[in-house]
């Protein structure tokens, strides 16, 4: 992985189902910041050893990407070790979204096989029950956590909630993991998935509520919904470029203080929100 891709902000994030080998064909072409090659819960328990080997050879036939980061989410329990080892050593490969996270322990078990296989692959936990919401301050300082990310259908059914159209049912949870990712000191998180992938119109608005709460991209399960992300997470010219004067007064000040184009002081707190939208700029 490529020292750009550790850096890099993805605006969406597309899942591919890894046995659909149609889909992965053209999962390069739809303009995902990021892919996700699933191998998880869009793949039936009949289709697992399957799906595993076409992911692997389909990894390992790709070239180091410098513009698309490429995940693949394994499953939870016995089946996590082979679905790790099968494409560890693939050189375009990012990462592991780890379904089902619970306890550091099993990403300090991950992080002892990875090392043995000579893999430097960045990890992100899924937070799909309450214990794992709960604990999200424990996992972001695990060894290799890029960032957090929830998986809101088996949280609702975990804890028993019946989300309304504005979802609020589910604020705590959502802002729990903004700021634990915050305190460790890791990526923002993406936000979760909308199962809805034919109204796009309450995508964007439930996107742009997202954003608002502190996730920087989002995950996509649809084609369809990429773009509207991108365009969600995309600061505009106005606001690059004014968070660029901002950053460059600032390093030109030695830090301490700077000035605002407005005549406004600022502080250390205003310049990090200022390099956040440069880490997003495109």
């Amino acid at each position: 992985m490529s020292a750009d891709r550790r850096d890099f902000l993805a605006r969406s994030a597309l899942y591919v189902p890894g046995d659909a080998e149609d889909k992965l064909e053209r999962i390069l072409e739809r303009g995902a910041d990021e892919v996700i090659i699933d191998l998880e819960d869009a793949v039936a328990p009949r289709d697992k050893e399957r799906a595993r080997d076409t992911t692997r050879i389909w990894l390992h036939d790709l070239p180091v990407l410098h513009n698309v980061g490429v995940w693949v989410r394994v499953n939870a329990g016995p089946m996590r070790d082979a679905d790790v080892r099968a494409v560890a050593g693939a050189p375009a490969l990012t990462g592991f979204m780890v379904a089902k996270t619970e306890t550091v322990d099993e990403l300090l078990d991950l992080d002892q096989l990875l090392a043995s296989l000579g893999s430097i692959a960045g990890v992100v936990p899924l937070l799909e029950s309450a214990r794992a919401v709960l604990r999200a301050g424990e996992l972001a300082r695990a060894p290799r956590v890029q960032r957090l990310q929830i998986g809101e259908a088996d949280l609702r059914a975990d804890v028993g909630i019946v989300p309304g159209a504005d979802e609020r049912e589910l604020l705590y949870a959502r802002s729990h993991v903004v700021l634990a990712s915050a305190a460790a000191g890791i990526k923002p998180p993406i936000a979760p998935v909308s199962t809805n992938f034919r109204d796009l119109d309450a995508f964007r608005a439930s996107t742009v509520e997202l954003a608002r709460l502190g996730f920087v991209g989002r995950a996509c399960i649809h084609p369809g919904q990429v773009a509207i992300a991108n365009d969600v997470f995309t600061p505009s010219p106005e606001e690059v470029e004014t968070a660029r004067r901002l950053v460059g007064r600032w390093e030109f000040a030695g830090a301490g203080v700077a000035v605002d184009d407005d005549g406004r002081f600022v502080d250390e707190a205003v310049v990090r929100q200022a390099r956040l939208v440069l880490a997003r700029a495109r």
